[in-house]
């Protein structure tokens, strides 16, 4: 055998070693009681997720208004192989097109705080190897799934020991006719309460310092930028020890690739530090 066949030979079995290992990534069905339906979600799991005996923590990562559970895998080709390099399960639930992650009061078929919160996680930890307990999952999310994640883990402190926002709606009181937000809450002109109270800026008295772990990032260039600023004061003036990133950039995928990749250092690091 010639020196370059040699060479080919081994880039081949190099290239099949690599496909072999690499993470596995599977569309699952869901089902949650509370809205009596069937839901998708895609799970990654790390390459050497069966033949290891640990348990594997867990990163909810959710999406965007008027997406689905497939977005991340089909529009961040960023996190493809994050399962083996950040040695975790990624599971992105679906929230529906306009669900902001809410249990809805004005529309009883949208639970979907109980769902990703309480049902999808009960399920993720029935069906893999997980560690069970809050030091052992993270949530995060982009723009309705950044208010979404921080909502979900404020409100549930024992289920969710960090979670981060990527180009969230931290506040939603600027934007009253926009995203359906009203057809999850009622129009802010007359349910203005329930906006108040379901804004993750308002939520904050829920935490005490280092209660979560905490990871905010939005581009400067953003819509969000100036709620996410003023999320970012009021923790300083909170004493609310958090990661703030800003850096030039839109709400957009080019930047959720890049912001990605931050968030799963950041709960790399966390996983790490609780083991």
């Amino acid at each position: 055998m010639s020196r370059l066949q040699t060479l080919i030979t081994s880039l081949f079995l190099l290239l099949l070693i690599q496909a072999v290992q690499a993470a596995k990534i599977d569309t699952v069905e869901t089902y949650s009681a509370s809205m009596n339906k069937t839901i998708k979600a895609v799970v990654m799991t790390p390459s050497n997720y069966t033949s290891s005996a640990k348990e594997f923590p867990v990163l909810y990562l959710l999406h965007g208004y008027s997406g689905n559970y497939a977005d991340w895998v089909k529009k961040a080709p960023a996190i493809l192989d994050a399962a083996d390099q950040y040695q975790m399960i990624i599971v992105c639930p679906d929230g529906n097109y306009n669900s902001w992650y809410w249990d809805s009061p004005a529309d009883p078929k949208s639970k979907y705080e109980t769902y990703v919160a309480n049902e999808l996680v009960k399920w993720v930890d029935s069906k893999y190897k997980t560690v069970k307990d809050r030091s052992g999952r993270g949530i995060t999310g982009l723009s309705m799934g950044g208010h979404g994640a921080l909502y979900l883990a404020m409100r549930h402190q024992d289920v969710f020991g960090a979670a981060g926002s990527m180009s969230g709606g931290v506040d939603i009181r600027p934007f009253p006719k926009n995203w359906d937000m009203a057809a999850k809450l009622g129009t802010y002109a007359e349910q203005s309460e329930r906006w108040e109270q379901n804004t993750v800026i308002n939520l904050l008295h829920l935490l005490t310092p280092n209660a979560l772990a905490l990871i905010i990032d939005c581009g400067t260039e953003d819509f969000f930028f100036r709620v996410n600023e003023n999320l970012h004061q009021k923790m300083l003036e909170r004493n609310l020890p958090h990661d703030y990133i800003t850096r030039p950039g839109a709400h957009n995928w080019a930047y959720w690739n890049n912001a990605v990749i931050y968030q799963l250092t950041f709960m790399q690091r966390y996983f790490n530090k609780v083991k």
